[in-house]
């Protein structure tokens, strides 16, 4: 009986300690991975299927369903290439977050849409001109210049000059009447008169023609003209006349320029130059470079056409020019403060 009883509990222990032991390997052992060409178990039946936690994942119980990917933002960058396709923009997309690229501003609609345009409207855009009733600039024009009527003072004695000029024509071809002279003492020093035609040869310059006739000093007498006149580089009005007579053959040289502080006040400095081939005794002028002007004027234009002015001029005489001046009485040298006016209408 103590045997029986015995072999009865060493059954009974055994069998707890095998329990025991495979309870142990079950959850101590690895996974173990299928083989290659083992064929997959088959899919869960969503009826039966239980929520896989992580804990069970961990432990290689079950495996978690996969979690979609959200697809990547499309830039303007890659939707420029062709790469993705933009989302549209959210409704109330504001400039700020627009100009950030977060989306893209509706397109504004207007208010009132705007009709088709009918012939009438085309019409009413683009008449057809009459040339009637456009007003043209005169084909001729006539202007007169009295470029300087300036007095002086010299040693007690008073003493004048004027160079006026008369122009009718049109913008090509001019007809020019033109004079100038000095008076000194009470008595006319130098005077002349010209008649010249003119013709455009290019923009801003003229050749001309014509004949002089020199009234003093000396006994009148008459030459020909020939010269080109007009605006040179860097604004300077620019003339030069040559004159060819009974006297021998001549020039004259003149240049002046405007120097503008403001709208009104001019500053005008000038240089006037005589050239003689020859001696002339009965004029008092000698070969070469006769006689040499130079003057700045400042003068204040009140209108265009009416400007008063003060300045000073010097002038010299060179050569026999200079020593026919001084046998006379007269200096080969003079500065002089001048006053006067230029008027153009």
């Amino acid at each position: 009986m103590k045997r029986f009883a015995h072999a009865i509990a060493v059954t009974l222990l055994l069998g707890v300690a095998g329990q025991a032991t495979a309870r142990h390997s079950v959850h101590a052992a690895p996974p173990q991975h299928p083989p290659h060409d083992a064929t997959p178990p088959p899919a869960a039946d969503p009826r039966t299927a239980t929520t896989c936690s992580p804990e069970h994942a961990a432990m290689g119980h079950c495996t978690p369903p996969a979690t979609p990917t959200p697809p990547a933002p499309c830039s303007p960058g890659h939707a420029a290439m062709g790469h993705c396709t933009p989302a549209p923009a959210p409704a109330g997309c504001t400039p700020e977050h627009a100009a950030m690229g977060h989306c893209a501003p509706a397109a504004a609609m207007p208010r009132e849409p705007v009709p088709p345009v009918t012939d009438v409207d085309r019409a009413a855009a683009f008449p057809v001109l009459a040339h009637a009733g456009m007003v043209h600039a005169p084909a001729r024009y006539t202007r007169v210049t009295l470029h300087r009527l300036e007095g002086w003072e010299d040693d007690g004695q008073h003493g004048a000059a004027w160079d006026a000029s008369a122009s009718t024509g049109g913008d090509i071809h001019r007809l020019w009447l033109r004079g100038g002279g000095e008076r000194a003492g009470g008595r006319t020093t130098a005077s002349h008169v010209e008649l010249q035609a003119s013709r455009a040869v290019a923009r801003w310059w003229d050749v001309f023609a014509g004949m002089r006739h020199d009234i003093r000093p000396g006994e009148p007498r008459t030459r020909a003209a020939l010269g080109v006149r007009g605006l040179a580089p860097y604004m300077f009005e620019v003339s030069a006349t040559a004159y060819l007579g009974a006297g021998g053959l001549s020039a004259e040289l003149e240049a002046e320029y405007d120097l503008r502080f403001t709208n009104r006040l001019v500053l005008q400095p000038s240089l006037e130059l005589e050239l003689d081939a020859r001696n002339d005794p009965a004029r008092g002028t000698g070969r070469g470079l006769s006689t040499a002007e130079a003057g700045l004027r400042l003068r204040y234009e009140v209108t265009r056409r009416f400007a008063p002015y003060v300045g000073v001029v010097h002038e010299r005489a060179f050569g026999a020019t200079a020593r026919a001046r001084e046998t006379v009485g007269g200096h080969a040298r003079e500065t002089r403060v001048v006053a006067g006016v230029r008027i153009w209408f």
